[in-house]
This record gives structure tokens, C-alpha cells and sequence, in this order.
């Protein structure tokens, strides 16, 4: 079982071989999948959206068709997220753990959430897992529906054709950027989960900063 595991999550990461297996089609459907269901927290969003764009600069993908699909299909997605927030509200968060679902990403998007209300569904699309949660985070908090989406609108939007975007101008001005794909996954891949480490870092340093209660 756990080298199945292993097999499928080194397939799901080889982002070049999924493109040129699957194309646009499978690239929508990681994104949704990515952006509206528990399951897809550890899909690789941001490096899959990048590679698709050097593959568009090649002229293996067609680039209006991957902006606009794409990016329908990640608003999609939040769209999904949000009703399961809104249907399961606070049963959410006394889910067992599984291997798909983990209580703690949930509980984060939460306290992202509380801290830049709104503005994290615009925020949270550039922060792995953060992305997949807060939908649903959003969700069980009720919010107004038509403010969810103004902000997810405005997000997915961002996402995809910033990402897409800068894969497709490294495809176009990098001679055989395609031998050197892996080097700009892995630089995506750090760039990506910087804003989740300092917010991590920073909630330590708050709460070893917070002096003890007298007994």
C-alpha cells in the first residue's frame, strides 16, 4: 500500500509528464480538484500551472484556451469548497483525520481567515493547502456568498494568468528552458510555500512571545 502511495504521488509531482499526458483537460482537472475538494491539498497547483505555460510558449498547448478553461475551473472549485463549508459547517472541524483530510490544514485556513477575513480567499490562492481549506473555511463562516465570490473571481483570475503567464514568458525568452523545466519546478515549488512557512514561523514567534499565565 504504501509504495502504491509512493508510486502515485512521484506520478502526480512529474508535472511535465502529466501535461504532456493529459493537456488542458488534465490540468483543469487538477486545479479543480486542487481548489475544491480535501483530497487535493497536495497537488502541485502552482508548478502544473507554470509548466503548462512554458508548454504553451512551445507550442504544445494553446494559451487563450489554458487562461480562460483553467481559470473557470479553479473558480469552479472554490465554488464546490464553499457549499461543503456551508452544508457541514462546524461538523468540519470534529472530522477525524484521514488520509486525505487533515484536521490541522483546516484549523490554519481558519486562523488565516479570522486574521485578513475577505481578502484571505484572494490571498489564499497563492499559499499551498491554505488554498484548498479556505473555501470551505469560508463556508462554515457564513460569509455572503456574493462577497465570497467577488474575491474569488478577482483570485482565480490572479492565480492562473500570473502563473500561467510567467511560464509562458520564461518559455519564450530562456533558450531550452524545456531541458531546464525541473529547476524551475523546484524554484516554484520554494517560492510557492514561503508565505506558508513565515506565516508558521510567525504564529511561533507570537505565541513564544506571549508570557506565561500566573498561576
Amino acid at each position: 500500500m504504501i509504495e502504491m502511495l509512493q508510486h502515485l504521488l512521484a506520478r502526480v509531482y512529474d508535472v511535465r509528464g502529466l501535461i504532456e499526458w493529459g493537456g488542458t483537460a488534465l490540468v483543469c482537472t487538477i486545479v479543480f480538484v486542487e481548489t475544491g475538494m480535501f483530497a487535493g491539498f497536495f497537488l502541485p497547483g502552482d508548478s502544473l500551472l507554470v509548466t503548462a505555460g512554458v508548454f504553451a510558449a512551445a507550442g504544445h498547448l494553446k494559451l487563450a484556451q489554458l487562461l480562460s478553461v483553467v481559470t473557470v475551473c479553479a473558480i469552479a472549485g472554490d465554488q464546490l469548497g464553499y457549499l461543503i463549508g456551508w452544508r457541514a459547517g462546524a461538523a468540519l472541524y470534529g472530522r477525524p483525520d484521514s488520509r486525505f483530510f487533515k484536521k490541522r490544514h483546516l484549523e490554519r485556513a481558519h486562523e488565516f481567515y479570522e486574521r485578513y477575513g475577505g481578502k484571505t480567499v484572494l490571498f489564499a490562492r497563492f499559499i499551498p493547502i491554505i488554498r484548498t481549506f479556505c473555501p470551505p473555511v469560508a463556508g462554515a463562516a457564513k460569509m455572503r456568498y456574493v462577497r465570497f465570490l467577488a474575491y474569488d473571481v478577482c483570485g482565480g483570475i490572479l492565480w492562473v494568468w500570473s502563473m500561467v503567464l510567467v511560464g509562458y514568458t520564461l518559455g519564450l525568452t530562456v533558450p531550452n528552458v524545456e531541458k531546464r523545466i525541473h529547476y524551475i519546478i523546484a524554484a516554484v515549488i520554494v517560492v510557492s510555500l514561503m508565505p506558508a512557512a513565515y506565516h508558521a514561523w510567525k504564529a511561533r514567534s507570537t505565541k513564544a512571545s506571549v508570557p506565561p499565565k500566573a498561576v
